[in-house]
């Protein structure tokens, strides 16, 4: 059987440390939350692959579960500090909701899938701070925000201005924004009413249906 403490420190010293990933606490946070209980059932064994895994929502809904690296530059772009509030959209079965949770964070897991709010449910219950909103991504949670950091697990095709502006002043809004093979990761960060976007590095997950393009798109 797989040591699955053993494949955290190999993540975190052989993914994480060698893409950048710099920051103490969240090196810590990827290394403490058993990745292998967020996972589809039957597949614990691959939960520490540097791979971005599929989550099957039901109805044609497909969330994304970022490979750990990439995951860990987001957050870490995100820069919260403990007593923050977080949105975590596309939560799938809250694996970087419990990330965002243990660096401090207040969190609110959004999911729309039915199927995958009950498995986030079931793995985040009884962590203090943490909301699991099941509605739709695209609308965000305006009733619990507004947010020091909002993440986006998936790739969005147009801006997501819905979810900036529930951001307070200062906040920060990490996703992949783009075509699959242009796509980046993109900091955004509110200034009043302007937002400011800088892209952080290339990277691509499956688009998020909500914010697909409905026709060719340029950003």
């Amino acid at each position: 059987m797989l040591d699955y403490a053993q494949a955290r420190r190999l993540m975190v010293d052989c993914q994480l440390r060698t893409f950048d990933v710099n920051s103490v606490p969240v090196l810590d946070a990827f290394e403490d939350v058993a990745r292998e209980r967020f996972v589809p059932p039957g597949r614990e064994d691959f939960a520490y692959i540097d791979q971005t895994l599929t989550l099957d929502g039901g109805g044609g809904d497909v969330r994304a579960m970022p490979a750990p690296m990439l995951l860990a530059r987001m957050i870490q772009a995100l820069d919260l500090k403990a007593g923050a509030k977080a949105l975590d959209v596309g939560t799938g079965y809250g694996y970087a909701a419990a990330i965002l949770h243990h660096l401090g964070a207040e969190v609110v897991a959004l999911e729309s899938s039915a199927t995958l709010a009950a498995g986030a449910r079931e793995r985040l219950g009884g962590l203090a701070g943490t909301e699991l909103v099941e509605a739709p991504l695209e609308a965000g949670a305006p009733a619990s925000g507004p947010y020091d950091g909002i993440l986006v697990n998936g790739r969005v095709e147009v801006r997501p201005q819905a979810l900036l502006e529930q951001l307070k002043e200062g906040g920060r809004l990490v996703c992949v924004i783009g075509q699959p093979r242009a796509a980046k990761a993109t900091l955004f960060v509110r200034t009043g009413d302007a937002y400011g976007a800088r892209p952080l590095f290339d990277a691509t997950l499956p688009v998020l249906g909500p914010f697909a393009a409905a026709n060719d798109f340029a950003f």
